[in-house]
């Protein structure tokens, strides 16, 4: 056999071996990028479903607390806009800011119903209080889960080969799940009766 056929062989197989292992890198990365996306969108998911169940119960509260409060009506109507904004927030930027007026706002109103006795007596109230601090619970966690995941998604397409592909592909950092006002989301809001 002539050697300069069996070295263009052995180069030809060399680049098919390349080729096809920078096949597999870019079909692992692909893969990887479509699932780390996935992670964050059901993250956001379940972030948006515990803001839809604690928007349920804001306006129980309201009127609860309401019953007592009657003079405080530019508080609660300043609630019910912080309700309304984190309901109609599409993306985290946009959240962040949103729930920084929530807790805000409901942390007003936990103080308002500390000087009423009978409301902080009220198993409805107290029931009601305690079903919402279980949902800002869920909401902190929820929220740490979906940053956890913005992070992997993130660092892959900054690291190549992710960065590579993702340009390729179109995908885009996710945004973080941050309020400009860290401490008022940084416990939720508690009254001890």
């Amino acid at each position: 056999m002539d050697t300069g056929l069996v070295t263009t062989l052995i180069v030809v197989g060399v680049v098919v071996v390349v080729l096809v292992v920078v096949g597999i890198a870019v079909w692992a990365t692909s893969r990887s990028l479509v699932a780390l996306k996935g992670r964050v969108d059901q993250a956001w998911s379940e972030i948006e479903t515990q803001f839809h169940r604690r928007a349920e119960l804001v306006p129980t509260i309201v009127d609860t607390v309401r019953g007592y409060a009657t003079h405080e009506n530019g508080l609660f109507e300043t609630v019910t806009q912080a309700r309304a904004e984190t309901l109609t927030a599409g993306d985290a930027a946009a959240a962040s800011e949103a729930e920084g007026h929530m807790q805000k706002a409901l942390k007003r109103v936990f103080s308002i119903a500390e000087g009423y006795p009978q409301l902080q007596s009220s198993q409805a109230f107290l029931q009601l209080q305690s079903e919402l601090v279980a949902t800002e619970d869920k909401i902190q966690s929820a929220r740490r889960y979906y940053n956890g995941s913005v992070r992997e998604l993130n660092t892959k397409i900054r690291v190549f080969p992710g960065s590579a592909v993702a340009r390729n592909r179109g995908y885009r950092e996710a945004p973080f799940f941050e309020t400009a006002e860290p401490a008022a989301i940084a416990e939720p809001p508690r009254v001890q009766f």
